[in-house]
C-alpha cells in the first residue's frame, strides 16, 4: 500500500540561493527616519535597491530627513515605509515574513545618551531587546541563512576606557543605560551569528554628524547656536562638560561602512572611526570661526566662558544640568581593520564636517523667517 511522504515534494519549485536572494537587494532599514537611515537610504537606492523602512506612528510629520526620496505615487516605488517599533515583535515578524529582505539595518534606537539616564528601561527594551526581538523575527521568518544582519553598535560601549586608541578587541565598560542596552545588542548579535550561523554584524561606529543631526546632541546644538548668533537670533549658547574628547566623522561616510560590512564573504564585527580626537572645546571655536569670530577662553570647568575675541561679548557658558551622572572623557577609535579589510576610509574631514554643519544651520534659520 503507497503511503503518502511526510515531507510533501516541492512540487518543481526550485529553492533561491543565497546568491539569488542577495541579488534581488531588498533592504529592511529600521530608524529610516534619523540621521544614519537617511543617508544609507539614500546609498541603497543610488545602488538599486528597494528599501523598506520601519517607522514609528506619530500624531505629527515625523519623515522630514526622507521626504526628498519619495518617488512619484503612480509610478512603482523603490523606498516603502511600513509603521512598526521594536518593542512589538509580532509586528516585526509580520514585516519580515512581507518584505523578505535580504539585508537588515537595525539602526532605530533610543539613541540619546543623556536622555536613556531619564527613561532607562524604555531604552534597555528598545536598544536591547528590541535587537533581540529583530534577529528573533529573521529566524521566527525562516530567513536565518538568507538575510544579512547590520546591527549598529556604539563607542559608548566603550565609556570609561581601558585602551587608547580603541579597537574592536578593547574590553567595553560601558558607563550609561544608553551604552550597557547597547552592549546587550551587541552580544546577542555576537551570539546569533555564533550559534544560528547568521550573517550578523556589529559596526562599532565613533560619533559621527552631519546637517541631519538631531537638535539636542552636542554638535548640533552648536552648530544651530552658532547659526542664531551670527544672524542675532541669540547671544550665548549653555554645554557640558567642554574637555569631553570625541572621534568625529560623517554620517555620510560612514553608512558607506556599514553597507561595506555586509558584502564580505564573513560576518565580522568592524570599528569606523577617523582615528582622531577632539575636545567639544575645539569644536566650538572651529564652529565660531566660520562665521568669523574669533572665541578667547576664560576660567575653569563650570566658570569656563568663551568670550568674542572682537567685543568681549560672552557667547559660551557651561551649565552643569548638561553633565552626564558618569561622564566619559575621551573616545578615540581605531579604524585599522574597517581600512584594510573593507578598504573603507572617511572622506569628510573634521573641519569640512563643522563648515558643512554650520552653513547648513546658516541657510536653516533664514529659511525659517522667510517662512514665518
Amino acid at each position: 500500500m503507497a503511503t503518502s511522504p511526510v515531507i510533501p515534494s516541492n512540487n518543481g519549485f526550485v529553492v533561491p540561493t543565497e546568491e539569488d536572494w542577495r541579488a534581488r537587494k531588498v533592504a529592511l532599514v529600521t530608524g529610516i527616519t534619523g540621521q544614519d537611515g537617511s543617508y544609507l537610504t539614500e546609498l541603497l537606492l543610488e545602488k538599486g535597491y528597494v528599501v523598506h523602512g520601519i517607522i514609528r506612528r506619530s500624531s505629527s510629520f515625523n519623515t522630514g530627513r526622507i521626504e526628498h526620496l519619495y518617488a512619484d505615487p503612480h509610478s512603482k516605488p523603490k523606498m516603502i515605509l511600513h509603521y512598526g517599533d521594536l518593542t512589538d515583535s509580532t509586528n516585526l515578524v509580520n514585516i519580515i515574513s512581507q518584505v523578505q529582505p535580504s539585508e537588515v539595518y537595525n539602526l532605530g534606537a533610543q539613541s540619546h545618551v543623556k536622555v536613556s539616564f531619564d527613561m532607562s528601561e524604555y531604552t534597555a527594551n528598545v536598544d536591547g531587546v528590541g535587537t533581540l526581538r529583530l534577529l528573533d523575527a529573521i529566524r521566527t521568518c525562516g530567513l536565518t541563512h538568507k538575510v544579512r544582519f547590520y546591527q549598529a553598535s556604539t563607542s559608548e560601549l566603550y565609556g570609561k576606557v581601558v585602551e587608547t586608541p580603541q579597537k574592536e578587541t578593547t574590553p567595553f565598560y560601558p558607563r550609561s543605560p544608553y551604552g550597557v542596552a547597547k552592549l546587550y545588542g551587541y552580544w546577542i548579535t555576537v551570539n546569533y551569528r555564533e550559534a544560528y550561523n547568521m550573517f550578523s554584524c556589529n559596526g562599532i561606529l565613533f560619533n559621527h554628524e552631519s546637517p541631519r543631526r538631531g537638535q539636542t546632541f552636542v554638535t548640533r546644538k552648536i552648530t544651530r547656536a552658532v547659526a542664531n548668533i551670527s544672524l542675532g537670533k541669540q547671544e550665548c549658547i549653555y554645554l557640558g562638560n567642554l574637555n569631553a574628547k570625541r572621534d568625529w566623522g560623517h554620517a555620510r561616510d560612514y553608512v558607506e561602512g556599514m553597507w561595506l560590512m555586509l558584502q564580505q564573504d564573513e560576518p565580522q564585527d568592524f570599528v569606523l572611526a577617523t582615528g582622531e580626537t577632539h575636545p567639544v572645546r575645539e569644536f566650538v571655536g572651529k564652529a565660531f570661526k566660520i562665521v568669523g569670530v574669533d572665541i578667547a577662553w576664560e576660567g575653569e570647568e563650570e566658570n569656563e566662558v568663551g568670550k568674542d575675541k572682537a567685543t568681549g561679548v560672552v557667547r559660551v557658558r557651561v551649565d552643569p544640568k548638561y553633565y552626564r551622572p558618569a561622564e566619559v572623557e575621551l573616545l578615540w577609535g581605531d579604524p585599522t581593520k574597517a581600512r584594510k579589510l573593507l578598504g573603507w576610509k572617511q572622506k569628510v574631514s573634521f573641519d569640512e564636517l563643522i563648515k558643512e554643519m554650520v552653513l547648513a544651520d546658516i541657510e536653516m534659520v533664514r529659511a525659517n523667517d522667510h517662512h514665518s
